[in-house]
């Protein structure tokens, strides 16, 4: 690209930002030559349009990234839609030019050592959609309102505060307020449910009124559920745990909130409230679905109580979106734990494998049991963030059944390729497929969901060019491959790419209980005749202890 009248090209601006952002050039970038136009070179981080000729794009993240923002640089990058630096060591502030970056729709600089002022000019991206600030060092005058300190908190995690008067703080203020509440994430709209004061004091009426009635879920009828709701404008949390594990709406008011994930669909969010207690809230919106088929079908799945499913706390459902709250669960999904053993952070050895795959299907073996006078809910979303780990490392599906309440016609509901059967429906065979994927990641040690590699295609190749041994992860290759090649087996039928060919979720279920059962009587015949070994004996049945007693037969809990 040229440069005319004094303008700097697409090129150059963008390696002029690069130089302000990456002083310590931690992107090995080679700057005694001019570099080449990034769209030509795969930049990393950086996608592009069609034509390679405009950035539309920046993603930069938790890169040890030690610079400034250099808006007026970005800013010349006329295409650019997206830019996220967050998880860096950024200083300085967001400058007051990034007004020029007309086109910008999301921004994330979250967990940076960015200070100061926010600029009013973030309140004039007409075409901006997604802000998220948090965890910086920003001065703000804090009002004394709980309300406004609520919403602020949700989107700032200021280190520096003023105690100001509200009248004073809304004044120097409104384009920051404007600003939190357009972003409309979670508490902004809780928020403006508040703002209405006599709906308000109605609905705390008919709280008081109806609270004991309203809560067990299991004892109330439909009917006086939606009788109570439609008096209380659909503002009620619905719980399906004891009394004490319950909490009101200003409990979740007054909570702080990280943002952990965001989609076009829905975002996801920890939360602390003041007792100390985390929970994992979703919030689902653009949904095409009535309050009543909603909690009706939350209901469902609230009954599905099974030590491989991660249970419902409750939810909230109004007209313009719906929250699902789930335990917040510290030990992360199988995504982080696999992630960190693929940096060399954890290990992950292939009895803790074995676990999982089990505890994956006997949940999935769970949600589709035979039920007279019941239909199933498919999951349609199986992947390796929607399985989390509890202290204990067991597996817990998460997420089940929200699909349903998605559109297909968008496209969203398959958005994870990689997981997703090729006919791409809402089926226990299409869960299958999505099994068979996960099977896959544990037995190579690759994580589609990072790498957006095929893994089916893949793995399926490799076993027709008989290179089979080499698709094991090295942990599995070097330790324990003859129990490995079952479970490959039973992979490659989970993805076949026709689904009259796959198994059900029963069928695995049992295919992988008989390759616990043969690995359990291999490790005991091992240390039995090990132990009785005179030399070395301590180490050799420490090392080749019998499983324990909780990895019983994947059949016991039915």
């Amino acid at each position: 690209m040229v440069c005319t009248k004094g303008e700097l090209s697409e090129s150059e601006s963008f390696f002029n930002f690069i130089r302000a952002v990456d002083p310590q050039n931690v992107l090995n970038i080679t700057w005694n030559e001019s570099p080449s136009h990034p769209c030509l070179v795969k930049f990393n981080g950086i996608r592009c349009n069609s034509n390679a000729t405009n950035i539309v794009q920046i993603r930069l993240e938790n890169l040890n990234l030690s610079g400034i923002i250099h808006a007026d640089s970005l800013c010349r990058l006329k295409e650019l839609r997206v830019v996220s630096l967050a998880k860096n060591n950024i200083r300085g502030t967001i400058p007051h030019s990034i007004l020029h970056c007309t086109r910008l729709t999301h921004l994330n600089v979250s967990s940076n050592q960015l200070s100061g002022r926010l600029p009013k000019a973030l309140t004039k991206l007409k075409h901006h959609k997604n802000l998220d600030i948090s965890n910086n060092n920003f001065s703000i005058k804090i009002p004394s309102k709980q309300e406004y300190r609520r919403l602020i908190t949700y989107y700032v995690t200021p280190r520096k505060s003023e105690r100001n008067t509200t009248k004073e703080w809304l004044k120097e203020n409104e384009t920051l307020l404007a600003l939190v509440l357009g972003t409309g994430l979670l508490l902004s709209s809780l928020y403006f449910m508040i703002r209405k004061s006599s709906q308000f004091n109605e609905e705390k009426q008919v709280e008081k009124g109806h609270h004991h009635r309203v809560s067990p879920i299991k004892e109330a009828t439909t009917h006086e559920i939606q009788e109570v709701k439609q008096k209380e404008g659909d503002s009620e949390l619905v719980f399906f745990v004891e009394d004490r594990e319950r909490f009101t709406l200003e409990d979740l008011l007054r909570a702080t909130a990280d943002l952990r994930s965001e989609s076009f669909s829905s975002s996801l969010y920890k939360v602390k409230l003041e007792n100390n207690v985390n929970y994992a809230v979703k919030r689902l919106k653009n949904l095409q679905v009535s309050s009543e088929e909603f909690g009706e079908t939350l209901r469902k799945i609230s009954n599905l109580k099974h030590p491989n499913i991660l249970p419902l706390v409750g939810y909230r459902s109004t007209t313009e979106e719906k929250l699902i709250i789930y335990k917040y669960q510290s030990n992360g999904s199988l995504l982080n734990l696999l992630n960190d053993y693929i940096a060399g952070r954890k290990d992950f050895p292939w009895k803790l494998r074995l676990n999982i795959a089990c505890g994956i299907a006997r949940g999935l073996a769970f949600i589709y049991r035979k039920l007279e006078g019941e239909e199933a809910i498919p999951h349609g979303n199986l992947k390796l963030s929607n399985i989390l780990l509890d202290d204990n490392n067991e597996p817990l599906i998460s997420e089940h059944g929200l699909s349903k309440f998605l559109d297909t016609n968008t496209g969203f509901l398959f958005s994870s390729q990689g997981y997703t059967a090729p006919e791409k429906s809402l089926t226990e065979k299409g869960d299958v497929y999505s099994f068979g994927v996960i099977l896959l990641e544990l037995l190579t040690g690759k994580s589609i969901e990072i790498s957006r590699i095929d893994l089916a295609r893949w793995v399926t190749s490799m076993v027709k060019e008989e290179w089979t041994g080499e698709v094991f992860d090295k942990e599995v290759k070097e330790k324990e491959h003859q129990w490995a090649f079952p479970l490959l087996n039973i992979a490659l039928v989970c993805v076949s790419r026709f689904q009259e060919n796959r198994p059900t979720t029963g069928e695995i279920l049992e295919k992988i209980a008989e390759v616990m059962d043969e690995h359990d009587q291999h490790q005991e015949r091992f240390a039995s005749r090990c132990c009785s070994n005179g030399s070395n004996r301590d180490e050799c049945c420490s090392l080749h202890k019998i499983i324990p007693e909780s990895w019983d037969s994947p059949g016991s809990n039915y």
